[in-house]
């Protein structure tokens, strides 16, 4: 499966014509695969606010399912820990609203976010011992809209 991923990957950076110096795939569970590119010139790769990265990753998804990959298969691409750092940043924003939300027992509502990045808020407030028991999550807004709103139990 790894190799399918990286060879897919790497195609299709071809195709685009994306300079990048290496591509690395890692197996996380049974159906979450994370890529790392590694390239030289990364902006351009990840673009506006990770815009590209996020095409790439969409692009690639649809090309192994067209495979036959199983569509609960999700590969998450990366460009030189870009999404790790984005990922780490919104964990701590949630974090810090959650003690506030917990401190003033009022609702919070994140800045709106894409999919990705509001299920990494779900599930790391779900899943951490220090919250699970003292807040609760749901998306609210439309489009590009929606955003994650912290509720204190």
């Amino acid at each position: 499966m790894e190799l399918l991923i990286k060879e897919t990957l790497e195609k299709l950076l071809d195709i685009l014509a994306i300079s990048y110096t290496g591509v690395k795939i890692v197996k996380e569970t049974d159906t979450a695969y994370y890529a790392q590119i590694e390239a030289e010139n990364s902006s351009l790769l990840i673009g506006w606010h990770g815009e590209t990265i996020g095409a790439i990753q969409h692009l690639l998804k649809c090309l192994l399912w067209k495979q036959g990959i199983d569509s609960k298969t999700q590969v998450i691409v990366d460009v030189d820990g870009y999404k790790k750092r984005q990922e780490e940043s919104v964990i701590k924003l949630a974090e810090r609203k959650a003690e506030y939300a917990i401190e003033s027992q009022k609702e919070i509502v994140l800045p709106a976010m894409n999919p990705y990045f509001r299920r990494v808020v779900h599930m790391h407030l779900a899943n951490s011992d220090k919250y699970k028991n003292d807040v609760i999550t749901e998306s609210v807004g439309v489009d590009q809209d929606r955003a994650v709103k912290i509720i204190p139990k």
